[in-house]
């Protein structure tokens, strides 16, 4: 089934937001990316920017949780290996020049403009939720996998909420450096000492 135009927006914002953040983003890429004609923004999207950008955030994250909730869940190790392997071509998608939508949109949330206080606090707002709530959607998930695992629910979420540090971390530093050596040696630290300290 064809996609229709307003899912293809989104699709171009998330897109855009990895590749330029939010700021940057502009209507004009978004349209020539989705194939969207001009009037289609402010029909599907009538709070504008803001409300496209919390939207794809919102709709990224959702695209993530799914695919969280198909690793398998055989052990601790095993739920982690498989996070970690997942995530890593992403992860040098940063080192090329990309990075996380959800991210972004929470790095955008993070100021406003004492001028315009309202309606940047109201910004700031929606994109903190979208940012928000996509992220604690995936601790949740790899949560609920470590505990399909076995593991009881404070420690299936304070692992959980460590991969996800992992994530946005090696975001950063892979963009900045352009390599993802760090990650890759964080990795199989991580995974060594969930084996030693959950499957001995």
């Amino acid at each position: 089934m064809a996609r229709d135009t307003r899912e293809r927006m989104i699709e171009a914002a998330v897109h855009a937001m990895r590749r330029d953040g939010v700021e940057r983003m502009s209507f004009t890429n978004v349209l020539r990316e989705s194939g969207a004609a001009r009037g289609a923004i402010y029909h599907h999207f009538p709070g504008g920017k803001d409300q496209l950008v919390a939207e794809a955030a919102t709709d990224n994250g959702q695209q993530v949780r799914a695919l969280l909730a198909q690793l398998p869940a055989e052990s601790p190790a095993g739920v982690t290996r498989g996070f970690l392997a997942l995530i890593r071509p992403v992860v040098q998608e940063s080192a090329a020049g990309s990075g996380c939508a959800v991210a972004a949109a929470a790095m955008a949330s993070s100021g406003f403009d004492d001028d315009r206080l309202d309606g940047a606090r109201h910004r700031a707002d929606a994109l903190h939720d979208a940012a928000s709530g996509a992220i604690g959607s995936w601790i949740d998930e790899l949560a609920g996998r470590y505990v399909a695992a076995g593991l009881a629910d404070p420690e299936a979420r304070g692992l959980a909420s460590s991969l996800i540090t992992i994530l946005e971390g090696a975001h950063v530093l892979a963009r900045a450096t352009g390599r993802i050596d760090s990650f890759d040696e964080t990795a199989r630290m991580f995974t060594a000492l969930v084996e030693r300290r959950f499957e001995r």
